[in-house]
């Protein structure tokens, strides 16, 4: 699958499950909420302390399985390298994180201060390798938008 495509598919879908790699080289799975941001990484917020980025401290690989509200239907499996950044630097990239996701805050004062109360970090992945490559050859527009039959 073409990035830019699995990209077009991240701005319209924000549900996904989150895999790092354990010391042990097992997978460490969490449901998260994904966004992209204005370069086209997969963006994640998380708490410092979870264990997802304690292993991304070791180990940067990082993939997401990214798909539709109702669950059954359209996806999209991302690969790529992942970074951490924390409080303070990670301040004005959270707001920005929570704008394209959410909105505005009601009160962004309470937001940062929150944000620092819960040590919340952002991970940024560049999306290196996407699929699966669902588009049926001669349809126009992206495969997800198409009627999808009931299995």
């Amino acid at each position: 699958m073409d990035i830019a495509l699995a990209q077009q598919f991240l701005r319209e879908h924000d549900n996904a499950v989150f895999a790092t790699w354990r010391r042990d080289g097992r997978l460490q799975m969490s449901p998260v909420t994904v966004g992209l941001d204005g370069t086209g990484r997969a963006i994640i917020s998380s708490q410092e302390t979870t264990y997802k980025v304690r292993n991304l401290r070791r180990d940067p690989r990082a993939a997401l399985c990214v798909f539709v509200e109702a669950f059954r239907g359209p996806w999209v499996q991302i690969e790529g390298t992942a970074e951490i950044v924390t409080i303070p630097e990670a301040m004005e990239p959270l707001v920005d994180y929570y704008r394209r996701l959410a909105g505005e805050h009601p009160d962004w004062d309470d937001y940062r201060r929150a944000v620092t109360a819960d040590r919340r970090a952002l991970i940024r992945s560049t999306i290196e390798r996407a699929g699966p490559d669902l588009r049926a050859k001669g349809t126009a527009g992206p495969w997800w938008t198409r009627r999808q039959e009931p299995a």
